[in-house]
């Protein structure tokens, strides 16, 4: 029986292009946890800086992989140069770690006067808000991202998303945080704190219990001074807030910017980039390709897995020559694996056959400098 046609292998991603390419502003790195985006990010970062560009990294992950990969003892809000690394075409390399609540500081203190800014900083609603509150540190992502295109220090900068689903959440949280900002519930929380005790009672009575309880666990007894203020202060900020997010939003889906998507061989790690591919494309963010990493491969010709463990049992049945038939079963291992790996990544390539796929090998050991970033950035370079 003709199984048909095999599917037809993908597009190469030239990661080297897109790095070379100074149209390129911006590289959005973004994957599950686990398949190495992290390191991925700081190879093309690094990369991009040994072939000419002017590049900062800026990572949202807290893991604090990158600083350890490119030698640094830390990394925060502010860019640091990296050292070591070869400058000759003119390039050059800083990184950073967003620091969530010192970013939403930086917006207050530049967007109102220092009065105010002192006031708003000292608000314990701003620092609970600042600190905790569900998408502040995607929407601080879409801050700092803008802070930086900004900027003339750099023309590519490369962003670390968070693991898993949440790599994402950064596109819809300027529009989250902007809604609760100049949204119903938090001007009826301030109205009703300038509005006295009673008008308290009648909204707690029609059903904000729920919200304020929860938000006094949070803020103390203090609750509805503190909304007020904190309102009554940020109030000529709110326009602001959604009009840099959707400034950044729509710098997103130029084509100046590229997503890169990465993953391992694996059922998990493919089903979500597949998520991801889907949603960039329901976005219309531009897709650059995928880096499917940590691919087992074995580039042995001849002998075939079955024929290696028929070979390892014979010379196990006759007590002779262990070492060789144990390296005959790992050599089996190893095409088996080689065999998985092809098989998902072509499952994935059925569903995305528009998506352009690098096949980053396994390595032996963990990439932890840069001349582990740089073994790993030259692979780009190879048609896998």
């Amino acid at each position: 029986m003709n199984p048909g046609p095999r599917a037809a292998k993908p597009a190469h991603f030239d990661v080297d292009r897109l790095i070379d390419d100074r149209r390129i502003r911006i590289v959005v790195t973004c994957g599950s946890g686990g398949v190495g985006k992290t390191t991925t990010a700081a190879a093309i970062a690094l990369r991009a800086a040994e072939r000419g560009r002017k590049a900062v990294v800026l990572t949202i992950d807290p893991a604090r992989r990158l600083a350890q990969s490119m030698g640094l003892s830390e990394l925060d809000n502010t860019p640091r140069a990296v050292k070591g690394v070869d400058g000759a075409a003119g390039g050059s390399l800083d990184a950073m770690m967003l620091d969530m609540k010192r970013t939403f500081d930086e917006v207050v203190e530049e967007h109102t006067t220092p009065d105010r800014a002192k006031q708003i900083l000292a608000n314990p609603f701003y620092q609970a808000l600042s600190s905790s509150f569900a998408g502040t540190q995607e929407y601080m992502a879409m801050e700092k991202l803008g802070q930086l295109r900004a900027r003339s220090d750099w023309d590519l900068i490369v962003v670390d998303t968070p693991p898993a689903r949440s790599a994402l959440d950064f596109l819809d949280a300027p529009e989250r945080l902007g809604s609760f900002l100049d949204g119903r519930l938090i001007r009826l929380l301030g109205g009703t704190a300038r509005a006295g005790g009673r008008t308290y009672l009648k909204l707690l009575h029609a059903g904000f219990n729920v919200v304020t309880s929860a938000l006094t666990k949070i803020l103390g007894g203090e609750l509805l001074r503190d909304v007020s203020t904190f309102v009554n202060a940020l109030d000529t900020m709110f326009g602001g807030f959604r009009e840099r997010a959707e400034q950044t939003y729509a710098l997103l889906k130029r084509p100046e910017t590229a997503f890169v998507v990465v993953a391992a061989p694996e059922h998990d790690a493919l089903r979500e980039a597949s998520y991801f591919v889907d949603r960039l494309g329901r976005d219309a963010m531009p897709l650059a390709g995928l880096v499917l990493n940590r691919v087992h491969a074995s580039e042995a010709a001849g002998i075939g897995a079955e024929q290696a463990v028929a070979a390892a049992e014979r010379l196990e049945s006759s007590g002779s020559h262990a070492l060789t038939a144990a390296l005959l079963r790992l050599h089996a291992d190893r095409l088996k694996l080689a065999a998985r790996d092809e098989r998902i990544g072509e499952r994935f390539s059925g569903a995305h056959p528009e998506v352009p796929v690098t096949r980053i090998p396994a390595l032996a050991g963990d990439v932890h400098d840069l001349d582990g970033l740089r073994q790993i950035g030259a692979l780009f370079d190879a048609r896998r």
